[in-house]
């Protein structure tokens, strides 16, 4: 239920009278619940601050809660989307429409970012929790935010969110929501740029492989390494290519309070990201182009050699087979030498068959 170690809060029961229960319905899969202040902290939300802002889910009435009155603060919920019903309560929070709701609910992959009004929402990519770098899958996060509110759903932990969440603990607060995502981004685009420099290097080991055009190179586990390579750079590319278009879409409209972070900074890092991404991706392709040049020429160079083997014993096979009949009267069928000599004729023809095709270039 936690995102990268990320502790849960004892709020999930929010009425005394239910703890024999267990947790509300409004709080199903909810991990944390927190109030951020700029140049304060966080702290985390008491239950009675949490029914009040699920039953309302607009900062609009925050304001009647004492406790929620401290200037300049808002408000971040992060829920689990593992259980049914936890998506069922998110996708019928009071106060969000009812397709902000549904989107938060969702489970698919699908990367989107739309505007309406001071509400903000859509769904971004992320790596999982796997322990090794390369094996990270791409899942989705979703989000709905306004200025003093932000709502986040994942179905799989996903580190950055955590991460996000422990740079608020240490007092580095954004002003709004909106530079949460922006955080989110930027980790996911530094993680990506990490996983490119590892492929890059894997690809510098390959190319010295290559220029260095010696016998004896396993050429398929070179293959194998710049696959993997395209592989990994074609799924960040699927993952990329997306968020850069919807950060880009002229027709999107964000709230002012929202567009220094997303449509300025989150942009310019994405489509750094993707430059980068590209032209790995080219150079992949280029050195796969040149691998599979190298392999046809290390190929055309065995059978040139097989092709001149042959050639050079097809004389010798062709006095083989004429002393190897069982016919009468067979040339040098009697005396002791006649071995010796069949053999001699053989490796006269292989050499005059040699000679010939010095003559002619053929070798």
């Amino acid at each position: 239920m936690s995102d990268n170690t990320v502790p849960s809060f004892p709020f999930v029961v929010l009425d005394p009278a239910l703890k024999k229960e267990g947790r509300t319905r409004l709080t199903q899969g909810l991990v944390w619940a927190v109030c951020a202040t700029p140049g304060v902290g966080i702290r985390a939300l008491e239950p009675a601050e949490v029914k009040a802002i699920l039953a309302s889910a607009t900062p609009d009435q925050f304001h009647l809660i004492g406790s929620m009155q401290q200037d300049g603060c808002w408000f971040w919920l992060h829920f689990d989307m593992v259980h049914s019903s936890a998506r069922n309560n998110v996708a019928h929070l009071p106060g969000l429409p009812e397709d902000v709701g549904a989107m938060l609910a969702e489970t698919e992959y699908g990367i989107a970012l739309e505007a309406s009004g001071d509400t903000v929402w859509g769904s971004f990519p992320a790596f999982d929790d796997a322990l090794a770098e390369e094996d990270r899958e791409i899942c989705a996060w979703r989000f709905a935010m306004k200025r003093d509110f932000l709502i986040t759903t994942r179905r799989t932990p996903i580190p950055v969110l955590g991460a996000a969440y422990r740079t608020l603990e240490n007092d580095h607060v954004p002003r709004n929501p909106a530079g949460v995502i922006d955080m989110v981004l930027r980790d996911f685009t530094t993680t990506v740029r990490r996983q490119l420099g590892q492929l890059d290097d894997e690809l510098d080991r390959t190319e010295d492989v290559l220029l260095l055009k010696e016998r004896g190179h396993d050429l398929g586990h070179l293959g194998s390494i710049v696959g993997k390579v395209r592989r990994r750079t074609s799924e960040l590319r699927r993952a990329m290519v997306p968020v850069d278009r919807v950060l880009r879409d002229e027709d999107l409209d964000l709230p002012d309070w929202a567009e220094d972070d997303l449509r300025d900074r989150a942009e310019r890092q994405v489509h750094a990201a993707l430059d980068d991404l590209i032209a790995l991706h080219d150079r992949a392709r280029s050195l796969q182009d040149e691998l599979a040049s190298n392999q046809a020429e290390e190929t055309n160079r065995r059978l040139y050699i097989v092709s001149v083997m042959t050639t050079l014993m097809l004389p010798a096979t062709f006095v083989t087979g004429f002393f190897g009949m069982n016919t009468g009267g067979m040339f040098l069928a009697e005396g002791g030498i006649g071995t010796i000599i069949a053999g001699g004729i053989c490796f006269l023809s292989m050499a005059i068959t040699f000679i010939f095709m010095k003559v002619a270039r053929l070798l």
